[in-house]
């Protein structure tokens, strides 16, 4: 296994980002947004993917390409662990364990991000939630760090606003859900800030806000030297 290396800085060429399980690019938008070069992998063809794509096996493309990258994002499908699929009764492969196995001999500074379902699984996870960045929607998301990174927990709002129920139109007064089948797709691309996905990118998505916490985070750190990816 290589060394963690600190993340080359933006004085000149972006720094490279590589997006494991990328979808519709919900995180990708947010690392662009605060600084990176994106490059999105996906073993399913996604052509609303805003940034750079390569249709490949994340975790085969990772251990062959990753150490290329200044940073690592992988979001292994949530299937596995969400409450909806578990009430259907579809079974999902759980990545978690395997993706994190692949991000550690990659030597780079990584974050995983899952939903609440799999923080039993994941190494001393932040929680990020919609009220932290003003957004009108909860959506609790989950980031394990790994390779030198690391993020403080910011402090959690109270949720003051009430939540429409799953799936269910939006209230006037209430936040949305925004996942499963939902109905108000273009209110759901206002508030999470991403207006090319579809209703199957939505369900899933990172806001985007999230990513660019992230990605300003990673950014700021402090560097005793200027690493940079092969």
């Amino acid at each position: 296994m290589t060394q963690p290396t600190d993340i080359r800085r933006v004085h000149g060429p972006r720094p490279r980002l590589l997006d494991l399980y990328c979808c519709q690019g919900g995180a990708a938008k947010g690392y662009a947004d605060a600084g990176f070069d994106v490059t999105g992998v996906d073993q399913d063809p996604q052509p609303r993917y805003p940034f750079r794509f390569v249709q490949a096996d994340a975790i085969v493309f990772v251990l062959e390409h990753g150490a290329r990258f200044d940073f690592i994002h992988a979001s292994p499908p949530c299937q596995h662990d969400s409450e909806c699929q578990r009430i259907r009764g579809n079974a999902h492969p759980d990545l978690i364990a395997p993706t994190r196995t692949a991000l550690e001999t990659t030597g780079r500074p990584w974050v995983m991000e899952n939903v609440r379902g799999a923080v039993p699984k994941l190494h001393r996870p932040v929680m990020l939630c919609g009220a932290m960045f003003g957004l009108a929607t909860y959506r609790h998301r989950f980031f394990e760090t790994g390779g030198g990174f690391t993020l403080d927990q910011p402090d959690h709002p109270a949720h003051t606003v009430p939540q429409a129920k799953m799936g269910r139109p939006v209230p006037p007064g209430h936040y949305g859900q925004f996942v499963g089948n939902f109905s108000g797709v273009d209110m759901a691309r206002r508030v999470l800030g991403v207006p090319w996905m579809n209703r199957d990118g939505i369900r899933e998505c990172i806001p985007p806000a999230y990513a660019h916490h992230i990605g300003r985070t990673a950014l700021a750190a402090p560097a005793p030297a200027l690493g940079v990816a092969a």
